[in-house]
């Protein structure tokens, strides 16, 4: 078995994770086949080569990723047009002092449970810079020829966060804006204001199944059930 993991999720959909790493920073990384682009949602930690991984089409690719924390863009600086939301641009340019949690990462006991590569040492891994390409905000549109999605800005988590939503088809990536584990709200970088009006919104958001950044699939019950339960603890 290779270090990453790939399901097909519905025709055209795969989510890829990297089991062997420490569930702290297991996030998943989703991609979907277009007929004219693919679109490939969030990166993996950057502890072993992701393109060649993951089961992309051949044809172009356009990446996004949901946030600049590093268990989400490992991989991103593999990818020539990359996309993300302008607050956080400082994070993925790999500047000092900005919220990656590489250093965290880098530090975390027990981070895998077997190396990537024979003599792979945590000590010699560096999270990559990867510099924006272009911004994405609210309302922004992903064409990948056959379906579209629209950009949502869902900060709360981090200051950029987004989701993709295909409005047509239902799905919905919603990366760490929310997922079904514990929801991490107390990081350097978030904001539980923000965090309280998200989960408002996601909890009257149309769709039929949802993509997070961590945890399995949600259907929308589940997602509104996750965000209506934060909504009593926070709002």
């Amino acid at each position: 078995m290779g270090w990453f993991q790939t399901r097909a999720l519905e025709p055209g959909v795969f989510g890829t994770h990297e089991p062997a790493v420490a569930e702290m920073f297991r996030a998943a990384m989703v991609t979907v086949r277009g007929r004219d682009r693919d679109l490939q949602f969030d990166f993996g930690c950057g502890l072993s080569p992701l393109r060649p991984a993951l089961p992309l089409s051949g044809g172009p690719v356009v990446a996004v990723a949901s946030h600049a924390h590093v268990d989400h863009i490992g991989g991103f600086h593999e990818f020539s047009d990359r996309l993300g939301h302008a607050s956080e641009a400082a994070g993925f340019s790999g500047l000092p002092g900005v919220e990656t949690f590489a250093d965290e990462f880098r530090g975390w006991p027990d981070l895998v449970s077997h190396p990537p590569a024979p003599g792979w040492s945590v000590a010699g891994w560096h999270l990559p810079p990867a510099p924006l390409t272009g911004t994405l905000a609210e309302g922004d549109r992903i064409d990948l020829g056959e379906r579209q999605f629209t950009v949502l800005h869902l900060a709360g988590h981090s200051p950029g966060g987004i989701g993709l939503l295909d409005e047509a088809d239902g799905l919905f990536l919603s990366g760490d804006a929310i997922y079904d584990d514990d929801i991490l709200d107390d990081l350097p970088g978030a904001s539980i204001p923000d965090y309280v009006r998200t989960m408002d919104r996601l909890r009257q958001l149309d769709c039929r199944m949802v993509i997070g950044g961590h945890g399995p699939e949600m259907t929308r019950a589940r997602m509104v059930a996750i965000a209506e339960g934060y909504l009593r603890k926070r709002g």
